[in-house]
């Protein structure tokens, strides 16, 4: 394994355009072209594939195209999720979504970040942190959750939140950035 794919793993700042990691993208991006292309009268084909994309899938699990991922083998779903379309799960770091979420049209889950000091991104450095999505967690339509997020079981965010910070478990939250409003 080279070292960049390696500083990746490990959450350190890496270099993006590095050989391999490009073949992890390219190996992704044909997966998810020829998911987004399944049809769906053939069920088991396209779980098949998401099964070859996805690092984990669990039981009873829809994901509708079209999903755009980065790597695809860092996302792990557990059984019985649903995925709406137009999913965004950009894995640079792992994403952890629990069982029976829910997740509305054109959700994304953003794990990559970029250093704030300018010269280090001329230079294509990046990084990222994971995202952790709880068990039966509903997110809406548009929701947007940021680097580094954990979502606590059962919460429940609201369509067009921006989620820049861990939620609790048993909560309703809305808004850009997302807030708590109440107990569930």
């Amino acid at each position: 394994m080279g070292e960049q794919k390696e500083r990746m793993l490990a959450g350190e700042l890496y270099i993006a355009d590095d050989p391999e990691l490009a073949a992890d993208a390219l190996r992704a991006a044909l997966l998810t072209e020829k998911y987004n292309a399944s049809s769906a009268a053939d069920p088991g084909a396209r779980r098949t594939i998401l099964h070859e994309l996805f690092g984990a899938v669990g039981d009873a699990v829809e994901v509708r195209p079209p999903l755009q991922v980065d790597y695809g083998y860092r996302i792990t779903v557990g059984a019985g999720t649903f995925v709406n379309f137009g999913a965004i799960m950009l894995d640079v770091a792992p994403i952890t979504i629990g069982s029976d979420v829910q997740m509305g049209p054109n959700v994304q889950l953003l794990t990559p970040t970029h250093p704030l000091d300018p010269e280090l991104r001329r230079a294509k450095w990046e990084s990222a942190e994971p995202i952790t999505i709880g068990d039966n967690v509903w997110l809406g339509g548009g929701v947007i959750v940021g680097p580094g997020v954990t979502i606590g079981e059962n919460t429940v965010v609201g369509a067009g939140a921006v989620v820049t910070r861990d939620l609790p478990a048993n909560v309703l939250a809305m808004g850009v950035p997302a807030r708590v409003t109440r107990r569930i």
